[in-house]
C-alpha cells in the first residue's frame, strides 16, 4: 500500500514538472506574441474598448526585451572609399606608374626621344615643346659660321704639308760647311755591325728606279786590294772607309779592320758632285734643322736623330720614308 501511495506521487510530480515546463515555453515573450498578434490583426491596435491580454498570474514577466540598433559594418564605418585614379597619380605618382603599363619611348619630329610622362600631356603641349626644341636648333645653327662647321665636319687629320727651304739659306750653308770633316762619336751615335744577311728594310715596297740601289744593296767585306781595284775613290770620312759608285758613297767594310764606325749601313746619295758622304750629311742636317725638323748638333753622321728627322721630312712630302738620304729627298730640299 505504502509502494502505490510513493508511485502515485511520483507520477504526479513529473506530470506537475512537465506542465511546468511547458506554460513558459509559450509564454517566454508576451510582448513578441503581441507584436505578432498586432500584426495579424492591424485594425485592432488603437481602437476603443479593445480589451488587453493580460499575461496569466504566477508567471513572472520577461524584462522587456532591449532595442535592437542596426549592426554597422566595419568597412562602411572605418575605411575610406576608393580614390579616383587621378587621386591615385597626385598622392603617389611613383606606385601609380609602377602598376601602369610601360610603353617604349617615342621620338618626336626632330628624332628626339619623348618619355611617358611627357607623352601623356595634352596634344597642344607636345606641339609646343617640339616647335620650341626646333627653334632652338635653328638659333644655334645660325651662330654657327660656315667656317666652324666646316672645321667641325672635318675629323681627320690631315697631312703635314712641308715646309721649302729658301734656296739663299741652303746656299750659305753649303758655303759653311766646304771644309767640315766628321769625327767619330761612338758614345753619342752608336756604329753599327757588318751583317752580310741583312737588307734595308721596307725597301722592296719602294717604287721607282731611283730605290734601285736601296733594294739591291747588301754588305759587302773585301781587303783593300780588291776596292782599289774595283773603284776609283776610296776615303777615310768619319772614323770608316767609304768607296764612290754613281753617285752614291758606301761603307767598304774590310778596308781596314781598324777603321770600322760607321753610323748608318747603306748607300748615301751625293749625285755627279765629288762632296764627301760626310759634307752632305751635314748640309741635309743644317736644312733640316731650319726647317725645325732635326734638333741634334750637325755632326755630319747619318745617325738614328738625323734618320728620323729624314722620316718626318719624307712623310710630310710624300716621298717614301727611306730615313736615309736618296735622290728624290735631297731634290725636295733643294740640294741636287
Amino acid at each position: 500500500m505504502k509502494k502505490l501511495t510513493n508511485l502515485s506521487i511520483v507520477c504526479s510530480l513529473a506530470l506537475a514538472g512537465a506542465a511546468i515546463a511547458q506554460q513558459p515555453e509559450e509564454q517566454s515573450n508576451p510582448k513578441s506574441d503581441s507584436a505578432a498578434e498586432k500584426h495579424k490583426h492591424p485594425a485592432k491596435e488603437g481602437r476603443p474598448g479593445a480589451r488587453e491580454v493580460k499575461p496569466p498570474t504566477g508567471v513572472p514577466e520577461m524584462p522587456a526585451a532591449k532595442k535592437l540598433e542596426p549592426k554597422v559594418r566595419k568597412s562602411e564605418s572605418f575605411e575610406k572609399p576608393e580614390p579616383s585614379r587621378a587621386e591615385k597619380s597626385q598622392s603617389n605618382p611613383e606606385k601609380h606608374h609602377a602598376g601602369a603599363k610601360l610603353e617604349k619611348p617615342r621620338s618626336n619630329a626632330d628624332g628626339a626621344e619623348v618619355s611617358n610622362q611627357s607623352a601623356a600631356t595634352t596634344p597642344l603641349e607636345g606641339k609646343q615643346h617640339v616647335k620650341g626644341k626646333k627653334e632652338m636648333k635653328a638659333t644655334e645653327a645660325a651662330k654657327i659660321s660656315p667656317a666652324t662647321t666646316a672645321a667641325t665636319v672635318v675629323s681627320q687629320p690631315r697631312a703635314q704639308v712641308a715646309k721649302k727651304p729658301d734656296p739663299q739659306k741652303v746656299k750659305e750653308i753649303k758655303s759653311e760647311h766646304a771644309n767640315f770633316h766628321a769625327k767619330p762619336k761612338p758614345d753619342q751615335v752608336p756604329a753599327v755591325t757588318f751583317n752580310q744577311s741583312r737588307r734595308i728594310e721596307g725597301s722592296d715596297q719602294w717604287q721607282g728606279s731611283q730605290y734601285e740601289v736601296f733594294r739591291s744593296y747588301h754588305p759587302e767585306r773585301h781587303d783593300e786590294h780588291w776596292y782599289r781595284s774595283h773603284y776609283d775613290r776610296v776615303e777615310l770620312i768619319g772614323g770608316g772607309y767609304y768607296y764612290q759608285h754613281n753617285g752614291y758613297w758606301y761603307p767598304a767594310w774590310g778596308y781596314n779592320r781598324s777603321s770600322e764606325y760607321y753610323a748608318y749601313d747603306g748607300p748615301i746619295y751625293v749625285g755627279h758632285r765629288t762632296e764627301p758622304p760626310d759634307r752632305i750629311i751635314a748640309d741635309v742636317q743644317a736644312v733640316l734643322q731650319h726647317l725645325d725638323y732635326y734638333k741634334g748638333d750637325v755632326d755630319g753622321l747619318l745617325g738614328p736623330l738625323t734618320r728620323q728627322a729624314l722620316t718626318s721630312y719624307q712623310t710630310d712630302e710624300g716621298l717614301a720614308r727611306t730615313a736615309a738620304i736618296d735622290e728624290p729627298t735631297l731634290a725636295a730640299l733643294g740640294m741636287e
